[in-house]
């Protein structure tokens, strides 16, 4: 959804002088709906406006899928959740041309609207478009270029639009919803998971589906307009712009994260049979652990409570990285481990059987390819408070 590769369409836009010039009778309002691309942040798809007006040979996409490169501290901004998103204008054919060129492809629904709402909505946007306007807060499940679709719609049009929700088939968590676009066995998918919190584990409503650009499609066939006493469909006519080509998606599974963090673990598990059997210790496998841990869940901290990223909100996946574990890192190096440190491990051994009761219970759902390292996790802390306890012996 976040269309990184076409953000200098903006190049490309169209004045806005024209914002309140009357639509013709035969002017069509277009959902147009972009299919998944290669990259991570192409394979939720993507969806924008359409108004094309034959009479006066406007025919110009609306996409709110854009930000300017150029914005100060545009790393920082983009890191915490403060980067501004703008609603960009451009001609319809370079905008179509671009996906056609990724293998993407795209679809309209003309919408069944009279030409007052046709009018309205096209005055929105235009003045939606405007310089003192464009920029908004973006959020990837309430403010994104889909769920601009659905609330453009519901401004313009307001109690005579319906959204049927018999078309939702199950109840899926946010979580889920994300999960079907993507492959669990990822590189993408597990950072993703272990990126957002617990706050994406609720059942989404079924409005609320329509962060996802196929949901906004499929939202949009099913949906009504109240006219008078009647109902009609929101949309008149759908067809297919571009049929691309199937992607063949192959991973390679020696470089997915289930087999190299498999193999992480089977190290781990390696180097703790054979201290136990030598009645040694690693040190220095316990220090890249500690170092490891204490780095992700200072980065997942740090998602938490020093971004407005709300997804990233009550994130579990601290009880394995666990931050505190940078400052007890210089501890667990040293030749002679201190019996203080003992209680320290138990608490790791508990915060990880904490998890597994929050797994369980559906409190948060955590990223399958972390398993092997949980376990070996779980083994090497259990090793480690039967050593510092020998020690004291």
């Amino acid at each position: 959804m976040k269309n990184y590769l076409f953000l200098f369409i903006i190049l490309l836009s169209v004045s806005v002088k024209a914002q309140f010039v009357p639509l013709s009778e035969t002017a069509e309002i277009s959902i147009l709906t972009i299919g998944p691309g290669a990259e991570l942040y192409d394979k939720f798809g993507h969806s924008a406006f359409r108004i094309k007006d034959p009479e006066s040979g406007t025919d110009v996409v609306f996409n709110y899928g854009v930000y300017d490169f150029n914005t100060p501290n545009f790393y920082t901004k983009f890191a915490r959740g403060k980067l501004l998103y703008e609603l960009g204008v451009s001609y319809f054919e370079p905008f179509y041309n671009s996906y056609v060129t990724q293998n993407r492809w795209v679809k309209e629904q003309k919408l069944n609207l009279t030409h007052e709402e046709k009018q309205a909505i096209s005055e929105f946007l235009w003045n939606n478009a405007k310089p003192e306007n464009k920029q908004y807060k973006y959020d990837f499940f309430y403010d994104n270029c889909a769920t601009k679709i659905r609330d453009v719609l519901l401004i313009a049009l307001g109690s005579n639009l319906e959204f049927k929700d018999d078309y939702i088939e199950e109840s899926l968590s946010f979580r889920e919803l994300i999960q079907q676009n993507l492959n669990a066995n990822t590189w993408g998918s597990m950072g993703i998971d272990i990126a957002l919190g617990a706050v994406i584990d609720r059942q989404a409503r079924p409005i609320e589906y329509q962060f996802l650009p196929d949901y906004v499609y499929a939202a949009a066939e099913n949906a009504v307009i109240k006219r008078d006493t009647a109902e009609e469909n929101l949309v008149k006519e759908t067809k297919t712009l571009y049929n691309n080509t199937p992607h063949n998606w192959t991973t390679n599974f020696l470089l997915s994260p289930l087999f190299v963090l498999g193999l992480l673990a089977f190290l781990i598990l390696f180097i703790t049979y054979r201290d136990y059997k030598t009645n040694t210790r690693s040190r220095y496998l316990d220090t890249g652990i500690f170092v490891f841990t204490g780095l992700v869940g200072a980065l997942l901290l740090f998602l938490w409570f020093g971004t407005d990223h709300t997804a990233t909100a009550n994130n579990y996946n601290l009880l394995w990285a666990f931050p505190i574990s940078l400052l007890v890192v210089v501890a667990i190096s040293g030749k002679n481990i201190s019996p203080k440190i003992k209680r320290y491990v138990l608490l790791l051994i508990l915060l990880l059987a904490l998890l597994t009761i929050h797994w369980l219970t559906g409190v948060q759902v955590f990223a399958i390819a972390l398993l092997p390292l949980l376990i070996a996790l779980a083994v090497r802390y259990i090793f480690l408070m039967y050593f510092i306890g020998k020690q004291e012996e």
